[in-house]
């Protein structure tokens, strides 16, 4: 592929722990420095105990999310907010509840827009007015879909409604206990996610080696969605050892 490549920044961590302690470090700096006024922020398992540590820290009167902006990077079709499988319900328990955050401030994608393709283009529309993401927060898929970008998505898509895979939807199956698992989600696009000015990607567990491996060491293309992160210069990977148990290192 023609454009220039970087390499990510890629930090091999003793435990899960020490990974979100990491990351909320870093996102802490960020925002006392005043680089990090809005923030792209991710769901699922990984980040939890980094919106735990986040939370500890405005309540200790450390840190303030006061003025700060966020956006979600996705949102299941069909549930509404309050529903507990959610994302909008996800990040009122887990961060928003506990912080000072200003709740009109936050932004989540609309799984019950009418008009999947304007509420795309809402929120495409809304982001550029709050001036760009500065950071996104990102997890990794076991197919090495970011956001909910499954293989095959093009790296200059943008906020769409999106079929999930059967192993995305088989991987979060747990976040619905004795229910179905949607089928869709309106998610960040590729291209979105490019145009954040640093992003931080978090990995955990030998379930996320194969991906974080393609991610870093395969070839840059939509098989491995993860892979556009090498076409932009400032990406911060930090994972355990289990998960990095496949990147190739020197010598």
């Amino acid at each position: 592929m023609s454009e220039l490549l970087f390499q990510p920044r890629l930090q091999v961590l003793a435990s899960q722990e020490d990974v979100a302690r990491q990351a909320a470090a870093l996102l802490e700096a960020r925002i006392r420095q005043g680089a990090a006024r809005v923030l792209g922020l991710a769901t699922g398992r990984t980040p939890l105990r980094v919106y735990a540590l986040l939370s500890e820290a405005v309540r200790d009167g450390r840190l303030s999310l006061a003025g700060i902006s966020t956006f979600n990077l996705d949102e299941y079709a069909g549930l509404s907010p309050d529903h507990p499988g959610s994302y909008r319900s996800y990040m009122n328990r887990h961060l928003f509840a506990g912080s000072d955050v200003d709740l009109a401030r936050t932004h989540v994608p609309d799984g019950l827009a009418a008009d999947p393709v304007a509420a795309g283009r809402d929120y495409e529309a809304r982001i550029k007015a709050a001036g760009g993401i500065d950071l996104q927060l990102l997890g990794i898929g076991q197919n090495g879909h970011i956001g909910f970008n499954e293989p095959g998505s093009p790296f200059d898509s943008r906020t769409r409604m999106v079929p999930l895979a059967a192993s995305t939807r088989a991987a979060n199956a747990g976040d619905f206990p004795g229910g179905t698992v949607p089928e869709r989600a309106i998610t960040m696009g590729i291209g979105t996610i490019l145009e954040a000015r640093e992003i931080v990607l978090l990995a955990c567990g030998p379930a996320k080696a194969e991906a974080v491996a393609a991610m870093i060491d395969g070839p840059v293309g939509p098989a491995c969605p993860a892979s556009a992160l090498r076409l932009h210069p400032r990406v911060t990977v930090l994972c355990d050892a289990e998960a990095a148990a496949r990147v190739a290192r020197p010598g």
